[in-house]
C-alpha cells in the first residue's frame, strides 16, 4: 500500500524532461520494483478538497508556479516547489493514473491506483467495495484497501508513507483487518525502518490500540494542535500516571453528537497530570490558577483554559470519532465540522480556540503580588492602587485596605 503522494515526493525527476518520462521512467519502474517483492500494489492518492480543514496548513508548506500540465510538459527545475500548488498536484496525480502497466508486468500481479473517488485496475477486479470512495486522504484509504486486498486473499500486508497518523492507524486497525503482518515502510534516506505494526498492537493490548487515535489527536497531529512544550512522551507518561483515561478516549473514539462532561473532567484531569504530574487539581482553570500564582510559571507554560481546552476535545474527537474511526466504510458519514471546534470564513476553515472573550496584554487586573505574609504599601497590587485579587499569592484575602 503506497501512499502516492509519498512517492511523487521522493522519486525525483532528476533525469527525466517531460513528464511522459517521468510517468514511464521513474513512476511505473517504482511500482513495478514492488511487484519484485509482492503480488499486489495500491497507489493511494489523497483528494483536494476546496473546504478541506487542511486547506490552511497546506497553504503554510508555501506556494509555487502553477503549470499546465501534458505529457510532452517539460518538468519543471524546482520539483518540490511545482508540488506545493494544489492544482499541479491533482493534475499530476490524474495523470500518473492513467499510466498504462498490462504490458509492462507480462504478470497476473495486480496494481490498484486510485483517481479521485475511483480506483484504477489492471485487471478486471471487483473494486466495488473500495469505490467510488468519498475519503478525502490517503491515510485512511489506505486501511480500506488493506481490507480489501484481505478480502482477496492477502495475510501479510506493508504499507508506505512518511505519516506518523498512518502508524497509529496501523496499530489501531491490524486486529479489525484479520491479517498476519502488518509492516509500515517509515521515513526516508538513512532514516528509512520498518515498523511491526502488528508486534506493537500485540504489546500495547487491545484497549490501548483500540485508543492510540484519540491519544494521538488530543495531544496534537495534523488538524488538532499541541500542548506548548509538551510533547508525546509527557502525555504518554501522564497516560501510565492516570490509567482512567483509557475508558474516556475509548468513550470518545466513537461517532457522538455532544461530549459527555464526565469524560471532558477526565480528560482535564489528564492534562493536568501532564503539566504537574503532583497536582491534586482536576479544573483547569483551578490549575493554571495555582501555578501561575504559587508556582510563578509564565503563561506560556500553563495548561489550556476549561473553553479552550473544549474546542480542542472537540477538533480531536471530530478527527478521531468521524474521521479515522470510519477508515474501514467507503462512503463514511460527514459531521459538521463548524459543530466540533472549527470555523468557517467562505471555504475557508480555522480553529476556534476559545469561546472566552479576548482579553488585553496590558489589562492591569493582571497585576499580582506573591508577598507570603500581610500585603503592605510596597507591593505590586498597592502601588498600582488596586486590590489584591485571587491571583495575588494570598488569593485575594489580605487585611490590606
Amino acid at each position: 500500500m503506497l501512499d502516492g503522494s509519498v512517492i511523487v515526493q521522493m522519486s525525483s525527476p532528476s533525469v527525466c524532461s517531460t513528464f511522459e518520462d517521468y510517468r514511464s521512467k521513474i513512476f511505473l519502474l517504482t511500482l513495478l520494483s514492488y511487484l519484485k517483492h509482492a503480488s499486489r500494489v495500491d497507489v493511494v492518492f489523497d483528494v483536494y478538497l476546496s473546504d478541506s480543514l487542511k486547506s490552511a496548513c497546506r497553504e503554510k508548506r508555501g506556494t509555487g508556479t502553477r503549470t499546465r500540465m501534458l505529457a510532452s510538459t517539460k518538468i519543471p527545475s524546482n520539483w518540490h516547489e511545482f508540488l506545493r500548488v494544489t492544482e499541479n498536484k491533482v493534475e499530476l496525480f490524474h495523470f500518473l493514473a492513467d499510466v498504462c502497466v498490462t504490458s509492462a508486468t507480462g504478470t497476473n500481479h495486480q496494481i490498484l491506483i486510485t483517481r479521485d473517488e475511483n480506483v484504477m485496475c489492471m485487471y478486471d477486479t471487483d473494486t466495488t467495495s473500495i469505490a467510488p470512495c468519498s475519503h478525502e486522504e490517503a491515510d485512511t484509504r489506505i486501511f480500506l484497501h488493506c481490507l480489501h486486498s484481505r478480502q482477496c486473499g492477502s495475510k501479510n500486508i506493508a504499507a508506505r508513507t512518511v505519516d506518523t497518523d498512518v502508524v497509529v492507524l496501523a496499530i489501531h486497525c491490524f486486529a479489525l483487518l484479520n491479517i498476519n503482518d502488518l509492516w509500515i515502510h517509515f521515513g526516508t534516506g538513512k532514516h528509512a525502518h520498518l515498523i511491526a505494526a502488528h508486534t506493537l498492537s500485540a504489546a500495547l493490548g487491545a484497549n490501548r490500540s483500540a485508543t492510540m487515535p484519540m491519544f494521538h489527536a488530543v495531544t496534537g497531529c495534523d488538524t488538532v494542535s499541541c500542548f506548548f512544550g509538551k510533547g508525546k512522551k509527557s502525555a504518554w507518561d501522564a497516560w501510565k500516571l492516570y490509567e482512567d483515561v483509557t475508558d474516556a478516549f475509548i468513550s470518545l473514539s466513537s461517532p457522538t453528537t455532544v461530549i459527555d462532561p464526565s469524560l471532558f473532567a477526565v480528560l482535564s484531569r489528564f492534562i493536568v497530570i501532564m503539566y504537574d504530574p503532583t497536582s491534586e487539581c482536576s479544573d483547569l482553570d483551578v490549575a493554571r490558577k495555582h501555578m501561575f500564582t504559587k508556582r510563578s510559571k509564565v503563561l506560556e507554560s500553563l495548561p489550556p483554559t476549561s473553553s479552550a481546552f473544549m474546542q480542542h476535545v472537540k477538533r480531536a474527537v471530530h478527527q478521531t470519532a468521524h474521521c479515522w474511526s470510519q477508515c474501514l466504510v467507503k462512503n463514511p458519514k460527514h459531521y459538521d465540522a463548524s459543530d466540533w471546534g472549527w470555523i468557517k470564513d467562505g471555504d475557508k476553515w480555522s480553529p476556534c480556540w476559545t469561546t472566552l472573550p479576548e482579553v488585553s496584554d496590558s489589562s492591569r487586573e493582571l497585576i499580582r503580588c506573591a508577598r507570603k505574609k500581610t500585603c503592605a504599601g510596597s507591593c505590586k497590587c498597592a502601588q498600582a492602587n488596586l486590590k489584591c485579587t485571587a491571583l495575588c499569592h494570598c488569593d485575594g484575602e489580605c487585611s490590606r485596605v
